[in-house]
């Protein structure tokens, strides 16, 4: 492995601003982001659990291991990376998953991808290795970095490995279905996420919403009485589908938004086809039009409610696709570009067109 390592920092130290490095795994979220630029570095040779002791909750992995190779080695001892990331590919890596910070279903009940982040190894622009995280070193200046990495889109540097908290899987699971409107579906999430139930997962889209209960059988049985409906068939492929962007809802022609708006929000009068997760927190919307008059129009409507707006697939992928940042957040974006990326070699413009 010192051999990749020093592969790897060559291949930093003969960068340059004019010639940057797009860093990549399995290349399954090339298309998330602004288009990617510059000569490609391959993280997958540097693959590998390195520690794994199930008592103590905590995998080791290097970024270019694969996503499945982890799951399977955690599903053997009846543990799961509880956050569902997706991985839009066969060829997902752990690297890619902490730069893409994207979280499925369950992230409702068990946090996202920075919150499982307990520690990281990053080569940063001048080709040194750093090390983050309480395990390691104390970070400074204030700032977790090992958990700030989490859905940078590799901007601040070259993520190595990354030491990831683990949970057991659930004893039970079952999913409901209701026939509901979209405002009586966020009613109804609110009213049951002020309650002790254990909601592992939330989906409503074309009047029927799909509720998710994980954990001991008895509270799942207690649950379903207070919730109602009937039991979903094929619930566990619902799910899959649904973390992945496979199911009906995804394969729809157009632009897609993934909108992040406080679960109390009521419903957003936007055009186009909603799909509301999260308990009613994360909502997606599905437009045929692209330009950038309606983009601001949904950005907007988002803002209002005190949330933000990405747009997440097709449009103007060389276009601004993030929410921007207000002055304060952007200098602290900029102030940390420069401290890890000095010559501005990775990914640069791949989350705002200013990094």
């Amino acid at each position: 492995m010192e051999q990749i390592l020093a592969q790897f920092r060559d291949q930093i130290l003969a960068a340059s601003h004019n010639q940057p490095l797009r860093i990549r795994g399995g290349g399954s979220k090339d298309w998330y982001g602004r288009h990617p630029v510059g000569d490609v570095l391959d993280t997958r040779a540097y693959a590998g659990i390195v520690n794994y002791d199930p008592t103590e909750l905590v995998v080791t992995v290097r970024a270019g291991t694969k996503l499945t190779d982890v799951e399977q080695t955690l599903a053997a001892q009846n543990q799961m990376l509880a956050f569902e990331p997706p991985h839009f590919g066969a060829g997902a890596t752990v690297g890619g998953m902490v730069a893409a910070g994207l979280s499925g279903p369950r992230r409702v009940a068990v946090g996202a991808v920075r919150d499982f982040v307990l520690g990281a190894a990053l080569m940063d622009g001048k080709g040194e290795l750093l090390q983050f995280g309480g395990q390691v070193m104390k970070n400074v200046a204030g700032y977790d970095v090992s958990r700030l990495l989490a859905g940078s889109l590799g901007v601040l540097g070259l993520i190595l490995e990354v030491s990831l908290k683990v949970l057991p899987r659930p004893v039970a699971e079952t999913t409901l279905r209701l026939q509901l409107t979209e405002e009586e579906a966020i009613r109804r999430l609110n009213e049951w996420g002020g309650k002790p139930l254990p909601i592992s997962a939330s989906a409503w889209c074309d009047g029927v919403l799909a509720v998710r209960l994980s954990g001991a059988q008895a509270a799942i049985v207690a649950a379903r009485t207070a919730i109602g409906g009937e039991e979903m068939p094929d619930a566990t492929d619902f799910w899959l589908a649904l973390r992945e962007q496979r199911n009906a809802y995804f394969d729809r022609p157009g632009a897609l938004w993934r909108l992040s708006v406080p679960s109390v929000a009521p419903q957003l009068n936007l055009d186009g086809e909603q799909l509301i997760e999260w308990g009613g927190a994360q909502r997606w919307l599905h437009v045929a039009d692209a330009s950038p008059q309606f983009a601001q129009i949904v950005r907007d409507a988002v803002t209002a409610t005190g949330g933000h707006a990405t747009l997440f697939r097709g449009g103007d992928r060389d276009g601004e696709l993030f929410q921007p940042l207000a002055p304060a957040v952007a200098r602290i974006h900029h102030n940390l570009k420069s401290a890890f990326d000095p010559q501005r070699i990775f990914n640069p413009g791949r989350m705002y067109a200013q990094l």
